[in-house]
């Protein structure tokens, strides 16, 4: 039989496009992978279904091959619409015809919810626009390990809604949040819709901001990392290998070979944060030493740094 779009995306056959493009944002919303931490597999195959299906039948065209050869015709490639003429169609003959490759899931998703009424709100059946309610802002505290390896969160949030009356009401609801690996502080995760609503106002958005807790060990610089490391004089001049916890709870074994002098830096490459936009590529790791001088010396320790410091002077 092939796959059921309908049955997908929860429409009878005679739906309008209303009815489909209704339906897709429910679902759409309800599956999308960054809301969903719990089986995130589960939900990632959903949401493609679904993408699928309203890629589909939200196309005239596609809509009717499907409708008359089912799935299978449509990803042969072998059917042209009814309403096709061979000499002006575009397909190039009768066994030439639209061969369905379902587009990418998250590219309908941003266009779809992106480029609704320009982000204005809701059509009004008048024609006109129904203002969306007012944005809700709310910060995400996330600590530089969650920032670097990434985490999926849940939040739990009270809202205003309308009931069937009207009537406004608080409810509570429980939010899956998906941390990428290199989001920075001021990264914003909107949840359409999922804001207050007010009487004559279409539901506002619910928006996140990522803030960034401080480390005991690490500072963030962009997508570098600074660690401000002590070393002994005795150490600096005469080396040493130092250990270093990375965020990932891996240890590096840094060699300081050369003299080390006040204000001394080490760069790691590719040991920083991670670039959410460059999959795979990292900052880098700087290392910044502070030499600890001793508090006192004696007379003999004096003379037998004199000594032995005095040769390497001139």
């Amino acid at each position: 039989m092939g796959v059921d779009y309908y049955n997908i995306l929860k429409v009878s056959r005679n739906a309008t496009m209303e009815d489909v493009k209704k339906s897709y944002k429910k679902l759409a919303m309800k599956w999308h992978p960054d809301k969903n931490a719990v089986d995130t597999k589960e939900a990632e195959a959903k949401f493609k279904q679904i993408s699928e299906a309203y890629d589909v039948l939200s196309d005239p065209q596609k809509r009717q091959i499907y409708d008359l050869y089912g799935e299978e015709g449509l990803s042969s490639g072998l059917y042209p619409p009814p309403s096709s003429k061979d000499k002006d169609s575009g397909y190039g003959g009768e066994r030439r015809g639209f061969k369905f490759s379902p587009r990418d899931a998250e590219d309908m998703f941003e266009e779809f919810f992106g480029g609704l009424d320009g982000g204005q709100g809701k059509r009004t059946g008048g024609g006109g626009r129904l203002k969306k309610a007012a944005v809700m802002e709310a910060k995400l505290p996330c600590s530089l390990e969650e920032l670097y390896k990434g985490s999926r969160r849940k939040m739990k949030i009270s809202r205003i809604v309308l009931d069937h009356s009207g009537k406004p009401i608080t409810v509570q609801e429980v939010l899956a949040i998906h941390i990428k690996p290199g989001w920075k502080k001021g990264t914003k995760i909107t949840f359409p819709e999922k804001g207050n609503h007010e009487p004559g106002a279409a539901p506002g958005d619910l928006i996140f901001v990522v803030d960034e807790k401080p480390h005991p060990t690490f500072k963030r610089d962009d997508n570098d990392l600074v660690i401000n490391q002590k070393i002994s004089l005795l150490d600096a001049l005469t080396g040493k290998t130092v250990k270093i916890t990375t965020l990932d709870e891996r240890d590096l074994a840094v060699s300081v070979s050369d003299i080390v002098k006040p204000g001394h830096e080490i760069v790691i490459k590719n040991e920083g944060m991670p670039i959410s936009k460059q999959p795979g590529k990292n900052g880098d790791l700087r290392i910044k030493f502070d030499v600890k001088f001793p508090s006192r010396l004696t007379a003999e320790q004096k003379s037998d740094l004199r000594r032995v410091l005095g040769r390497t002077t001139g």
